[in-house]
């Protein structure tokens, strides 16, 4: 790979591929084109949800844990052994070019063949105060993903936040961890009978009065519900009110999206534009599992 400086891009420098988004999937797919001896850079905003993963056993290689930050720190690292250069920096804009496609960040440019979006989705929150929310994330007592850090959550006793579908399926799921789950509404809903039997079948607690707030004491994370002065205590909260896909740069140029509002890709993870593509869970029907499978550029 020919050591071009990037560190200051410009339109003279054509690049193989820009990836937007440093997490587990933009690096995998920076560290394949690396390997392929691409040129490439890496825009990271440095707000990758695999952050917020105190510690996971999902992790191969990995059989006594790994933190979300120390992984991606070392995903980081094996990149740039590879020569990977990597930027932090917000992308402002996406446009289409003779060349392929500029990218507009921080005042700069750069002008690559193909572009892969790597940016996932964003959960949406609990109405928590924000270092509440930071402080219960790096406690465990607050955790997104059932099927990245279920397993460090097993025989405790486990609340689940929206009593919608995603709720009742969380619920369900988490129950293969412990025999304490419950589920919470997010606002004031109501269960059909077939939903709340089949809650009631596989051991899941419901409360139907709305959570209110949140808080922390000692070692518990304390949810209050509408007309209930004392408040119940779990070890750990899984909000279960989905999430909304980072997919507004692509979305402003035309990128096909699902009803979902993810990218729609091909068996080559392009995007419905040519030379643009995405990975990770931004996809649509991607698990989401953090993981990166199928990114090919032909260039």
């Amino acid at each position: 790979m020919r050591n071009r400086d990037l560190r200051s891009p410009s339109s003279k420098s054509i690049l193989d591929c820009v990836i937007i988004g440093g997490g587990p999937a933009g690096l995998t797919a920076a560290l394949y084109l690396a390997r392929f001896r691409r040129e490439i850079l890496v825009l990271d905003a440095g707000e990758s949800r695999a952050s917020w993963i105190p510690s996971t056993h999902n992790q191969a290689a990995f059989p006594g844990g790994i933190s979300g930050t120390e992984l991606l720190r070392r995903m980081k690292r094996q990149a740039r052994d590879h020569g990977v250069q990597s930027v932090s920096a917000i992308v402002d804009a996406l446009r289409p070019s003779k060349a392929g496609f500029e990218v507009l960040f921080e005042g700069k440019r750069a002008t690559a063949k193909t572009v892969l979006l790597a940016t996932g989705v964003e959960n949406r929150r609990p109405k928590m105060d924000q270092e509440l929310h930071r402080e219960a994330l790096a406690r465990g007592l607050l955790r997104y993903c059932p099927v990245c850090d279920g397993f460090e959550a097993q025989d405790q006793a486990i609340a689940v936040l929206g009593a919608d579908g995603h709720g009742l399926s969380e619920a369900l799921f988490l129950r293969n961890y412990s025999d304490d789950v419950t589920l919470l509404p997010a606002r004031r809903t109501e269960l059909d009978a077939a939903d709340r039997q089949e809650l009631v079948v596989a051991g899941v607690n419901i409360v139907d009065e709305p959570a209110t707030s949140f808080a922390i004491s000692e070692r518990k994370i304390v949810i209050k519900v509408d007309g209930r002065q004392r408040g119940y205590e779990f070890d750990t909260l899984y909000p279960a009110l989905g999430t909304i896909a980072n997919a507004r740069l692509v979305r402003a140029i035309g990128a096909g999206v699902s009803d979902l509002g993810c990218l729609l890709t091909d068996q080559h993870q392009m995007t419905t534009l040519a030379g643009l593509y995405a990975a990770g869970d931004v996809v649509e029907g991607v698990p989401r599992q953090h993981l990166w499978h199928r990114f090919e550029v032909v260039i």
